[in-house]
């Protein structure tokens, strides 16, 4: 598919490529059922753990340069037991829930047949990056799981680089490794805040927000350029792209015959 104007797309990975949240589900459900079954949690107590770690994670504030990422994590979890159940700390059994939750997060993680297909699809005519925010070990961890090296012509992982998205330092990074222009790319995402403002930051000739439950934008949110609800609407949103192109294309030629007469 070869597109005037449009030379490159930017992937963001979790929640966008592989859906890394249903991962997360099934592995906090994996965790509650050990904690029940085998240190005799009642359910309650097991699910509340969860929640406090989730929770954590959420407002997770990583220094590689202080701890490493597992020993954090670890610690969310013995933090997360420390606060429901009380006593003394128990790091060992924090470590067997982070790993178990680890472990069962990456195993769940998929590239679907469909997405394969149409990443190899576009790639005949289009340069493909993977763009992911987050910490280094994590993401790379993710990428091997759902093992997409193969569909893209560069990864970038945020945790990586100075800065991560939004900021208009990464995706011109992402420009210069593929030798295209921010006007030649579009970024395919699924959060506002990082894929969208990033893509619109830093100039790229489009965003598409994919929005799978098609919930409405806040007042305040950046504005896409197109929205899907299935990353596997990408290709007919790029064939739109490139016929309005071309129509301006016309439109320019026309214009320009109309001067020489």
């Amino acid at each position: 598919m070869g597109l005037h104007g449009v030379k490159a797309v930017f992937f963001d990975l979790d929640n966008t490529l592989i859906d890394t949240a249903a991962a997360g589900r099934r592995a906090i459900e994996e965790v509650i059922s050990a904690l029940q079954s085998k240190h005799r949690y009642g359910e309650g107590e097991a699910r509340a753990v969860c929640d406090k770690v989730q929770a954590k994670l959420l407002r997770e504030c990583h220094d590689p340069a202080k701890m490493c990422i597992t020993d954090l994590r670890i610690s969310h979890w013995e933090e997360a037991i420390q606060e429901t159940i009380g006593g003394e700390a128990n790091r060992d059994l924090a470590a067997e829930c982070y790993y178990l939750w680890k472990t069962t997060r990456l195993q769940h993680l998929r590239l679907g047949e469909e997405t394969r297909a149409m990443l190899t699809e576009l790639r005949k005519g289009l340069r493909l990056l993977l763009l992911t925010n987050g910490e280094r070990q994590t993401q790379r961890e993710k990428i091997e799981a759902c093992a997409c090296q193969p569909y893209f012509d560069a990864i970038v992982v945020g945790g990586e680089q100075k800065e991560e998205k939004p900021a208009p330092s990464i995706f011109h990074y992402c420009c210069d490794l593929l030798g295209v222009q921010p006007a030649e790319c579009v970024m395919v995402g699924d959060s506002l805040d990082t894929d969208i403002q990033g893509g619109l930051n830093a100039g790229l000739k489009a965003t598409v927000w994919l929005n799978k439950a098609m919930t409405p934008p806040g007042d305040t949110s950046p504005v896409p350029h197109y929205i899907i609800s299935s990353v596997l609407d990408l290709p007919a949103v790029l064939q739109k792209m490139e016929h309005s192109i071309n129509a301006k294309l016309d439109t320019d030629h026309m214009a320009s015959g109309d001067e020489a007469h």
